[in-house]
């Protein structure tokens, strides 16, 4: 392992969300009803934005054998005539935590102000970087197929509510996490050769990470501790110059 991809796997997994008082809560069987479906629902709003920004990503290549690679994302989101993409099998999860079809259709009025924030903030950095640091943004998912598989455990055990069904999208994303993950770092790799290019991937990954926690602090703010307020804001940074 060269020096630049360790510090990708140390960095990312320092500052990944996996251990957010909320996944903590979540995975400790600790979350009400209501708070599991707050977070499926808002949630969604950052699932919708993935096909856009996979999209904006395709748009900044000139190889058509990377743009071959990377569509494969828009299939597993938006899905085909074949099979259900992620976005269908959230649908469906939203469904077995008794998420109403009519609240994903009117999804902005239901998604926390800082959540959307933060959603938009990915595309504007994905839309703002060049192809390498874009790619490098997605990286988090190296480190999704750890907390996909405990975080199916854990609903299974604490939410026998929720019917085995509903946990298809984390059940697809293991592996898929898994091998897009190292398809990225594959092209990360080879084309961050240059010092200067190799921090400003790191820099896109970590404001990932930042996103992704600040998701989580406007949940667990707003649902777990309302009092809270900064007092749960991660020493990782702010999220205000991620979208800047």
């Amino acid at each position: 392992m060269t020096a630049f991809e360790e510090r990708l796997w140390r960095l990312g997994l320092q500052r990944y969300h996996h251990e957010h008082p909320f996944h903590v809560l979540m995975h400790d069987g600790q979350l009400t009803p209501h708070q599991l479906q707050q977070w499926v629902l808002n949630r969604y709003y950052y699932q919708t934005r993935i096909p856009i920004k996979d999209a904006l990503i395709l748009s900044k290549s000139e190889d058509p054998e990377f743009r071959r690679m990377w569509r494969r994302r828009l299939y597993d989101q938006d899905g085909n005539e074949q099979a259900a993409g992620g976005l269908a099998l959230w649908q469906r999860l939203a469904a077995a935590v008794g998420i109403s079809e009519s609240s994903l259709q009117d999804l902005p009025s239901f998604v926390l102000p800082g959540v959307r924030f933060a959603c938009d903030a990915y595309v504007a950095l994905v839309r703002e970087a060049t192809l390498v640091e874009a790619v490098a943004a997605s990286l988090t998912e190296l480190f999704a197929p750890a907390l996909l598989s405990a975080r199916i455990t854990a609903w299974e055990r604490h939410y026998p509510w929720i019917e085995s069904d509903g946990l298809a999208y984390f059940r697809s994303r293991v592996s898929k996490a898994s091998h897009d993950s190292q398809e990225a770092l594959a092209f990360v790799m080879t084309r961050a050769v240059t010092a200067e290019a190799q921090d400003r991937c790191v820099a896109a990954l970590v404001r990932k990470t930042e996103i992704l926690w600040h998701i989580l602090d406007c949940l667990y703010a707003a649902y777990v501790c309302p009092h809270c307020g900064s007092q749960i804001s991660h020493e990782r940074g702010e999220l205000s110059h991620v979208a800047a």
